[in-house]
C-alpha cells in the first residue's frame, strides 16, 4: 500500500508536536469549519473566443497568462508565467518548492511532447536509515517531517518548460516579471485561497520552522480580501530569471533548502540538488471512441486516467445514464481496479521496470473490467499481472493563437507541504517523498535518488484520425485527480456537456481507508439522496451529501476545448472557437481574446 494516501485537505500534525498545540489546531480546525461554509451555486457560461485561452484557479494568474500572449508569447511561456504568478498568490497549493508535469501540443507537428518536472529522493536516503530510526511502512515519518522532502523539481521544469517549447520571443526575465511585481507590491488574498492558508497554516508553525512566520500576516494567515506581500519569493524569482537553474539550485538559494532541511533532521545536501535534472518523456496515450487520451508515463499516476477509460469502454456508459447509481458504480468499480495497478506498478521507471504498454493493451482492460460486477459493490482488488496478456496541487491550461496548448501541473502535495520554508526564499518544500512505500520489495520503494510515486496529472485529447487538438484538461487534488479526469471528460464526450458544465456537474471521490482497508464512496452535494441510497444498496460505504468546504476532495478543474466535439449537433463554424471552463470549487476563471 503506498504511503501518504491522503488528500491535501487532511493534512497530519507531527507526532512530536506539543499537546497544547494540537489542541490549539484541533480548536482552529473546528471554529473554521462552523463560520465558513462555501456557497456553492455555478450558473457560469463557458468561455468562447478565437485567439488565446488561459484557465486556472486564481484570476489574477489567468490575467498574466492572457497578458503574456497578447505580447507574443506563446502557451508554453504563459504557462511557466501562470505557474510562477500561482506560486505568490495560492503557497498553500503550490511553488518553487515543489514538482511539476507539462504536455505540450505543437500544432504545427501535430505532435505531444512530455516534461517530467519532478524531484528526486536524497541520495543518503535509504530504507536503512529509516529503519535506524524506528521508521517503518507501520509507522512512516510524519507528513511534515524533513524526510518527506524531495528536490523541488519545479525551479528547472519551468526553465525547461520555456527552452524547449517556449516561442522564444520572450525571456525569463519578462515572463517572471509580472510575478515578481505582485510578490512585492503585494495583491489581495481570494476567499477559498484564504480558507486553505487558515486551515493549513499548522504547517507553518512548526517547531524548528522558525522562517514559517514569512508566509503569514503577524503570525497569522491572511483574510479574504487582505494584501499580503512576499518579498522574499520576488527576490528568488529574480535569481531564477536572472541565472537560469543555477539560481535555484546552486548558491544562496540551494544552500537555504539545504539548510532548513538538515536542521529538521533531514539528509539533503548541495549535491542533490545540483544534480537534478528535468527528462522530457514519450507521453502514453489510449484512445477511447475517437478521442487519443495523453499523459504523463510513470512516475506520475495518468495510467489510472488511461487504465480506468479502457476498463470503462467494455460498458454501455451513455445508457446508463449520467449520475445514475448504476453509472456512479460502474465508474468508481472501474477506478478501485485502476488505482489497485496504480498502486502497485506506478513508481520511478528509471529504477523499475514499469509494464505500461503491457498494462493499457485493451485485452488487458477486457480481462479487468470482468472483476466488475454491476450490480454490487467489490470490497477488495488486487493488482493484474499484465504480463501473462499479450498484445495524479494546482492545474491550469493554456492554448495560443496558432494552437499550440500547454497542459501544466504544478504542486506542494499536501497544502504547504511540509510546510519548510527556507531562509529568505519566500517558498515551502513538498512533501512529496510521503508517497514513497516502505515494504522493501515493493517497486515504489524508497531508495536513493528516486523518484515517487506522484499524484498530479496533466491530460490533453486530441483526434484520434487528424491529430487536431480537442481538449487541455485537468482535475487538481490528490488521488481525486485521474477520477476528476475521468468525469470531466465522460460529461462532455458522453453527454455533450460544454466544459464549464462538465466541471460543474456534482462528482463523486472513491477513497481506500488504510486504517478500516475499506473504500468509500464520497458524493457531492447537487447528486440526488435517493442515487446514495441505491449506491449503498449495492454494498458502497457513501459518505453524503459533501457540502460547503469539504468539497475540496472533488478537486478543481480547468478545461479548454478546440472547437464543439462535445456537442450532440455540432457546428461547423465553431471549429477553431475555443470553449472554456473553470472549476467553481475554487477562485480562479477562463478568460480569451
Amino acid at each position: 500500500m503506498i504511503l501518504g494516501f491522503h488528500l491535501a485537505f487532511c493534512i497530519q500534525v507531527p507526532l512530536s508536536m506539543c499537546a497544547c498545540f494540537l489542541c490549539v489546531c484541533r480548536l482552529h480546525t473546528a471554529v473554521l469549519k462552523m463560520t465558513s461554509q462555501l456557497k456553492f451555486c455555478s450558473r457560469r457560461s463557458p468561455v468562447v473566443c478565437t485567439n488565446g485561452c488561459v484557465a486556472s484557479s486564481q484570476p489574477l494568474a489567468t490575467n498574466i497568462g492572457l497578458d503574456i500572449l497578447k505580447k507574443g508569447g506563446n502557451a508554453a511561456d504563459a504557462a511557466v508565467a501562470v505557474a510562477a504568478v500561482l506560486n505568490a498568490t495560492e503557497p498553500c497549493s503550490t511553488g518553487l518548492g515543489g514538482d511539476c508535469f507539462c504536455l505540450y501540443y505543437n500544432a504545427r507537428t501535430k505532435k505531444v511532447h512530455g516534461l517530467n518536472g519532478s524531484g528526486r529522493s536524497p541520495c543518503s536516503l535509504s530504507l536503512e536509515l529509516l529503519k535506524e530510526h524506528g521508521f517503518s511502512e507501520e509507522n512512516a515519518p510524519p507528513l511534515l517531517h524533513a524526510y518527506n522532502v524531495t528536490v523541488p523539481g519545479a525551479a528547472a521544469g519551468w526553465c525547461d518548460t520555456v527552452s524547449l517549447y517556449g516561442s522564444k520571443k520572450l525571456s525569463m526575465q519578462q515572463i517572471l516579471q509580472p510575478a515578481i511585481e505582485m510578490a512585492e507590491k503585494g495583491f489581495p488574498v481570494s476567499e477559498i485561497t484564504s480558507y486553505q492558508w487558515k486551515h493549513n497554516i499548522h504547517a507553518l508553525q512548526t517547531p524548528g520552522n522558525q522562517h514559517g512566520k514569512d508566509l503569514l500576516i503577524d503570525g497569522q494567515a491572511p483574510d479574504h480580501g487582505q494584501v499580503f506581500q512576499n518579498p522574499f519569493l520576488a527576490n528568488t524569482f529574480k535569481e531564477l530569471a536572472n541565472c537560469g537553474k543555477q539560481g535555484f539550485y546552486e548558491g544562496r538559494v540551494a544552500k537555504a533548502v539545504v539548510d532548513v532541511i538538515q536542521r529538521n533532521g533531514g539528509v539533503m545536501v548541495l549535491e542533490d540538488l545540483k544534480s537534478h535534472a528535468t527528462e522530457e518523456v514519450e507521453p502514453v496515450v489510449t484512445n477511447y471512441k475517437g478521442l487519443n487520451i495523453w499523459e504523463i508515463p510513470p512516475n506520475g499516476q495518468g495510467i489510472t486516467t488511461l487504465l480506468a477509460l479502457n476498463v470503462l469502454e467494455n460498458f454501455n456508459l451513455k445508457e446508463m445514464g449520467h449520475n445514475t447509481a448504476q453509472y456512479l458504480h460502474a465508474l468508481t468499480e472501474a477506478l478501485k481496479v485502476s488505482f489497485a495497478d496504480t498502486w502497485w506498478f506506478c513508481a520511478d521507471p528509471e529504477q523499475t521496470s514499469v509494464p505500461t504498454t503491457k498494462l493499457l493493451s485493451k485485452s488487458y482492460a477486457r480481462d479487468r473490467s470482468k472483476l466488475i460486477d454491476l450490480q454490487r459493490a467489490t470490497a477488495k482488488h488486487s493488482h493484474g499481472n499484465p504480463f501473462l496478456v499479450e498484445s495524479d496541487t494546482v492545474y491550469f491550461t493554456v492554448v495560443d493563437t496558432q494552437g499550440n496548448a500547454c497542459s501544466f501541473i504544478n504542486s506542494n502535495y499536501m497544502g504547504f507541504g511540509t510546510g519548510l520554508v527556507p531562509e529568505g526564499c519566500g517558498f515551502t518544500l513538498q512533501n512529496r517523498g510521503a508517497n514513497f512505500s516502505l515494504l522493501p520489495d515493493h517497486p515504489n520503494c524508497l531508495a536513493p535518488r528516486k523518484r515517487p510515486f506522484h499524484t498530479i496529472i496533466p491530460a490533453l485529447a486530441t483526434a484520434a484520425d487528424s491529430g487536431e487538438l480537442l481538449c487541455s484538461f485537468g482535475v487538481m487534488g490528490g488521488f481525486m485527480q485521474p477520477q476528476g479526469q475521468v468525469q470531466v471528460l465522460l460529461n462532455m464526450l458522453e453527454f455533450g456537456m460544454n466544459p464549464q458544465e462538465a466541471l460543474d456537474a456534482a462528482r463523486f471521490c472513491v477513497k481506500h481507508s488504510k486504517k478500516s482497508d475499506a473504500w468509500h464512496v464520497f458524493l457531492e452535494d447537487g447528486i440526488p439522496p435517493c442515487i446514495a441510497e441505491a449506491l449503498k444498496a449495492m454494498g458502497h460505504t457513501v459518505m453524503f451529501p459533501v457540502t460547503g468546504h469539504d468539497r475540496s476532495i472533488f478537486g478543481r478543474g480547468q478545461i479548454i476545448t478546440k472547437g464543439d466535439w462535445w456537442r450532440q449537433t455540432k457546428l461547423a463554424s465553431s471549429r477553431n472557437v475555443f470553449w472554456a471552463g473553470s472549476d467553481p470549487r475554487a477562485d480562479g476563471c477562463a478568460m480569451g481574446y
